[in-house]
Order: C-alpha cells, then sequence, then structure tokens
C-alpha cells in the first residue's frame, strides 16, 4: 500500500501547551480513515500539520513522499477545515469557478454541486445560503481539483439529519473511485457510517488505530440492560463507566459482564429482562478516552 501521509514520533507545542506526544501516524492510498478525539486532543493540529499550516516542533510530517510546505505537494490535496470564512457577494457557481481555478485538474463543476446538493444553488450568492448549505459548499471546495486525498475537519458541523447524509453519499462516490479520506468528527455515527479504520486520539496521542470492530474489541467494552424497580437507585457495581435509566431500564457501560452481573445479584437489587450486548463505537470512545494508559 502506498503511504499519502505520514507523521513519525510528531511533536507540537503551542507555548507551554503540548498539542501532541510524539504522534505516529500513516495514511494509505485509497483509505477513508475516521480520526475521534475530544476536543484539545490534538485533531486540528494533525490535519494542519499534513496540509502544511503548522509545522511540528519536533519529528517528521510527509506528505506524498515530499513536504507539506512545498506548494507544488500541496497541490494533491483538498481540505475543509472546521471554519470557513467565503466572500459573501459570490455566487456559488464563481467561488468553485475561484478555486479550481488554483489546480492544474478540476472537477467539473456541475458534476461536484450534484455530487454535495448544491445544484440548484450555482447562481445563489453565498451571503444567501443558509448556514448548512455553507457548510456543504465549503466540504465541495474540497474536492473541486480531482485531490488524491482530501481532509475534512468536522465536516458535517451544523448539518441536519438529510444533509449530513448527502454529505456522506458525496464522501463515498470519492472514495470508492479510489480516492484518500481524513475526516474528523463529533458525530461517531458518522465514523461507523464511513470509516474504514478508526484513529482515537487523547492527550495529544494515539490511544487506538484499528477497524471499528476491532475498537471496540479492544477495550472489551458491553453494555448490560435490564429492568429494575428503580433505574435510578441502583448500587455502586464495579466496573461501570457509564450508566443510563429510562422508566424502569438501566442501561450501563462496563468492562466486565460477568463480574457486574455477579455483584448486581449479590446486591439484592430485583431486576428482569437482562441483556448484555457488543458496545457502540461511542461506547468504546467514551472507555478509550477515559484511559491514561495508550493502547498502541
Amino acid at each position: 500500500m502506498t503511504v499519502l501521509a505520514r507523521a513519525v514520533e510528531v511533536t507540537r507545542r503551542y507555548g507551554a501547551v503540548l498539542a501532541l506526544d510524539g504522534v505516529s501516524l500513516e495514511i494509505g492510498a485509497g483509505e477513508l480513515v475516521g480520526l475521534l478525539g475530544p476536543n484539545g486532543a490534538g485533531k486540528s493540529t494533525l490535519i494542519n500539520l499534513f496540509v502544511g499550516l503548522r509545522r511540528p516542533t519536533s519529528g517528521t510530517v510527509e506528505l506524498f513522499g515530499g513536504s507539506p510546505q512545498d506548494p507544488l505537494v500541496r497541490r494533491g490535496v483538498g481540505v475543509t477545515p472546521q471554519e470557513t470564512g467565503l466572500p459573501e457577494s459570490l455566487r456559488v457557481g464563481e467561488i468553485v469557478d475561484f478555486v479550481s481555478a488554483h489546480y492544474p485538474k478540476r472537477t467539473d463543476k456541475h458534476e461536484l454541486l450534484a455530487r454535495f446538493g448544491l445544484e440548484d444553488l450555482v447562481k445563489r450568492q453565498v451571503g444567501g445560503l443558509s448556514g448548512g448549505q455553507r457548510r456543504r459548499l465549503a466540504v465541495a471546495l474540497a474536492f473541486a481539483g480531482e485531490p488524491r486525498m482530501v481532509f475534512l475537519d468536522e465536516p458535517t458541523t451544523g448539518l441536519d439529519v438529510e444533509a449530513r447524509r448527502a454529505l456522506w453519499d458525496g464522501v463515498k462516490s470519492y472514495h470508492e473511485a479510489g480516492g484518500t479520506v481524513l475526516l474528523t468528527s463529533h458525530y461517531l455515527e458518522e465514523i461507523e457510517a464511513l470509516a474504514e479504520r478508526v484513529v482515537v486520539v487523547g492527550h495529544g496521542r494515539v490511544l487506538a488505530d484499528d477497524t471499528v470492530r476491532a475498537v471496540r474489541d479492544m477495550v472489551g467494552v458491553r453494555r448490560v440492560s435490564f429492568d429494575t424497580v428503580d433505574a435510578s437507585a441502583l448500587p455502586q457495581l464495579p466496573g461501570v463507566l457509564g450508566v443510563e435509566h429510562d422508566e424502569g431500564r438501566a442501561s450501563l457501560v462496563t468492562t466486565d459482564p460477568d463480574r457486574l452481573v455477579v455483584e448486581l445479584v449479590k446486591s439484592g437489587t430485583p431486576f428482569s429482562g437482562l441483556e448484555v450486548r457488543p458496545t457502540t463505537l461511542e461506547e468504546a470512545f467514551l472507555a478509550i478516552t477515559s484511559k491514561e494508559t495508550p493502547y498502541v
């Protein structure tokens, strides 16, 4: 597999703040990688290093085998940062033409806008767009120059469910045609819907790097659910990472479901309808980022 982006023992400091702490990561051609982590984990900093907006304090960052600081190298990437500012007086079609003009190869304007559900807005001024439409346009612009790889930082922030799924379809079509994607998201179902590989970062380090299924299995987290008389008054039980209760049914996220059930029985708490099932990615994510010790 050809490596398109690589970070080797990368550290990045902002004054006294250590944003990245010895991070090593490779993104191969054709991969769709989801980057997860809480605010301040270093996700945006890592993307900024890959696209040449920042330099590492120490370590090495490569893009297409060269330096991200090289403008010729950067022409092979598309980027949507968390926040974008677009000229309000320009029309959507004019914005696409302007961005596309910076690249030797250009995606057909009408095809690009149709991919992200914007084809009816080609003559609309940016100032007249809704927040969700602006966000979809910002994402579409990342694909304007037929990039080899795109970096999408929280691409669906502020979008409703329908618009989010339309954007997912646009990203999927690019990936299915052989494109490479690294995206960050706070919507964990988004990572499950799109990504083949998940990288979890926290405390400036890589905590996990594997498939969605493997990340779940890595932490061994399970959800134990049961009906009880008063779900809000459960006794203290071992190994519980999170508790939810709704209308007499309790759901506990735990790393040791067998022990939890044994202790539940010992406590004398009446319950019925016991169910133990694998965790969702969200539950695994919470378990990983709550720990101080890296898994990889």
